[in-house]
């Protein structure tokens, strides 16, 4: 009989965020995201201990889900940014580097955590406010009738990937491609539950990036289709393409044993019955005047030649990924079973044809309605196509949020600079009756209103990786970079021409000041102006939904971690 180990009691840590492992683990947590951040950001390397695949990436999405993190308190801290990316694709490392920022500036603060919890949730309302107001200084309207915007906000999405490998043509290209393949998805006909489409990256790697294009309808990639034969697909009385839809496999597979005991008869065989089963599948079909099979799975051969031989496409081997957008643009519905067939089940298509692309072939399915479609992706290598699916995907994602509310953010860490002026102005203002409410002195309000508006800061200064200047002006409070190589008492206004996002140009006195210098930074006196000038053709813009969602997840998560007194660790 083997020994019995004791069980080993828990370990009980008491004020976790004190000891000097947490500390540093969090330390070094921020530096490896603050390096990552932006368009000059510097790629990371990431695999496991006994080789296999390496990722190079800048993009949270990669890095957290391949990061390997132990401490309790750094997974609450990554669960909490990869669930905001989950759901919006877009701002993951400002919302990470934000929650590091806010742990280590309210931590150093002689405040009780209780109270700096209560004043950071009323600094998040009046940041939160003032973002979703009229007069908010730091946000653009989009108009969907103009594309200028929105081909920004593309843009800013692929600039800020640098392991993408774009130059600018390149730049413009994808993000031309991603505006038309989105525009593709929205429904022409808009209804009250009005649901948008599909786009399905083909990938092409290998090749290009401006060989890259976008095609109406779905992709299907047949290796064994021949270009040379002409393609003959029946058509209904209607001039369309009837299709079946089918999940269940075809292949004519016998029974799974696990699925239970099956008598049968001497003298009949499996095999025979299944297939004459399929194959009164196939004159159903044929009946029903079907031009076009496709099959999630695999499609017997014999019923594959039956159905050529009465001008029905079989296309098999589809996979669960393009179900969904299939049934979409078609109006089929999955055939789950071959046991029966229902005409109701049954979708349609303008037309089917055959495309080769590189040395893929293809059959393209167009639809009626274009509400799907394909984005033929091509990059140099997998390790850069990799990362621009991932690009590409993020920004459809941020065109789907900005379609469900029409509004962007000053990019170039020109709202997070603008929103600590904002609230630096604001806090001065505060009437005394709301430190009575707050339960707190005007010096413990001021404080941590110091350290949330240093952490929003800290996340603009990350953008700067090569030593220059950081500067913020006076009026806008806007966020200005200035080159490497000058020193600081030079004249800041001979040095930077524009804003980090764009909209201001270097044209009167701003009153510069350096961001985060070495005696703190100065109250900024009068609120904040907008932006005198028009939204250029060129602007840094962000998501307005995301960095929202980011802003309040950064916040809530810093307390949340702030707030822990006891890590209790099972030995066992």
């Amino acid at each position: 009989m083997s020994r019995l180990e004791a069980k080993k009691p828990p370990l009980f840590i008491s004020e976790p965020l004190t000891k000097d492992t947490v500390s540093q683990s969090l330390s070094l947590l921020n530096g490896i995201l603050k390096s990552c951040y932006g368009p000059a950001g510097r790629l990371k390397q990431l695999h496991n201990g006994v080789g296999g695949y390496v990722c190079t990436t800048s993009q949270s999405s990669a890095i957290f889900s391949r990061l390997s993190v132990s401490h309790p308190v750094l997974r609450v801290l990554t669960a909490s940014v990869q669930n905001h990316v989950s759901r919006f694709s877009d701002c993951g490392l400002f919302t990470a580097i934000l929650c590091c920022s806010m742990i280590e500036n309210f931590k150093s603060l002689n405040v009780a955590t209780c109270t700096v919890i209560k004043i950071s949730k009323h600094l998040l309302s009046l940041c939160m406010d003032y973002l979703k107001s009229e007069v908010c200084g730091c946000r653009v309207s989009v108009d969907f009738s103009r594309l200028e915007t929105l081909l920004c906000l593309v843009r800013s999405v692929l600039r800020s990937k640098p392991a993408c490998m774009l130059n600018k043509p390149e730049v413009d290209h994808v993000t031309a491609l991603i505006l038309k393949a989105f525009l593709f998805t929205v429904p022409c006909h808009v209804e009250t539950n009005a649901v948008l489409g599909k786009c399905v990256i083909v990938p092409v790697k290998g090749r290009r990036v401006v060989d890259s294009t976008v095609l109406p309808g779905l992709l299907i990639e047949t290796p064994e289709i021949q270009l040379a034969k002409p393609l003959t697909v029946k058509r209904s009385c209607s001039n369309m393409i009837k299709m079946a839809l089918f999940c269940a496999s075809m292949s004519g597979d016998l029974f799974n044993p696990e699925e239970g005991t099956i008598t049968v008869h001497h003298g009949i065989s499996l095999e025979k019955s299944e297939l004459n089963r399929l194959l009164n599948v196939g004159k159903q079909l044929v009946n029903d005047e079907v031009g076009l099979v496709v099959c999630q799975k695999v499609i017997h051969p014999s019923l594959k030649q039956y159905l050529q031989e009465h001008h029905i496409m079989a296309v098999d081997r589809a996979g669960l990924s393009l179900m969904e957008p299939l049934s979409q643009m078609t109006g089929s519905k999955p055939i789950a079973s071959i046991h029966f067939l229902s005409p109701s089940c049954y979708g349609s298509l303008k037309d089917v044809r055959i495309e080769s692309f590189a040395s893929k072939r293809f059959v393209h399915l167009i639809p009626n309605d274009a509400v799907v479609c394909s984005l033929i992706l091509c990059n140099r290598n997998e390790t850069a196509w990799d990362e621009l699916k991932r690009a590409c995907e993020t920004a459809e994602r941020v065109l789907q949020l900005t379609i469900k509310e029409p509004l962007a953010l000053l990019g170039g860490g020109c709202t997070e600079t603008h929103l600590a002026s904002y609230i630096r102005h604001k806090s001065c203002s505060l009437p005394t009756s709301s430190f009575k409410d707050l339960d707190c002195s005007r010096t413990q309000y001021q404080l941590v209103a110091d350290g949330f508006c240093r952490s929003l800061e800290s996340v603009a200064c990350s953008l700067n990786h090569d030593d220059g200047e950081i500067l913020t002006d006076m009026v806008y409070g806007h966020c200005w970079f200035v080159p490497s190589g000058f020193p600081s008492v030079s004249n800041w206004s001979d040095l930077v021409s524009k804003c980090g996002c764009g909209i201001n140009g270097n044209t009167e006195n701003l009153n510069w000041r350096l961001l985060q210098g070495q005696f703190g930074s100065p109250t900024i006196q009068g609120c904040p102006k907008e932006p005198s000038g028009k939204v250029a053709d060129f602007l840094t813009l962000d998501c307005f939904a995301a960095k929202c969602s980011g802003l309040q997840v950064a916040l809530e998560t810093a307390n949340l971690i702030l707030d822990l007194s006891y890590v209790i660790e099972d030995q066992n």
